[in-house]
């Protein structure tokens, strides 16, 4: 699903036009992105959690030149669903072809 089909079925179900909820989105997703910047996590209760994660400097290779680099510590944006959206996810209806 895309982000214009989301705005579109949120609208349908709800009533309210597609520009404001287009903008509810919006600000929705730049509060995520801003609090994660921040270090601080978002809890969504039945949903899951907007994390961040933070990697230990590891040892990779490019294989095409047969060579070893560091890879330094980084933070990743990371999301954990919430157990009950993983046991409906887990236990839906399975399609018939």
């Amino acid at each position: 699903m895309t982000k214009a089909e989301l705005v579109s079925n949120i609208s349908k179900r709800t009533g309210i036009e597609r520009g404001v909820v287009l903008g509810t989105l919006e600000a929705f997703m730049d509060e995520v992105k801003n609090s994660l910047e921040g270090g601080e996590d978002v809890h969504l209760r039945g949903f899951g959690s907007f994390l961040v994660k933070h990697r230990a400097q590891k040892t990779g290779r490019i294989l095409k030149n047969n060579t070893t680099i560091i890879i330094p510590a980084h933070d990743i944006p990371f999301f954990k669903p919430a157990d009950v959206f993983v046991d409906k996810v887990k236990n839906r209806p399975k399609k018939t072809i």
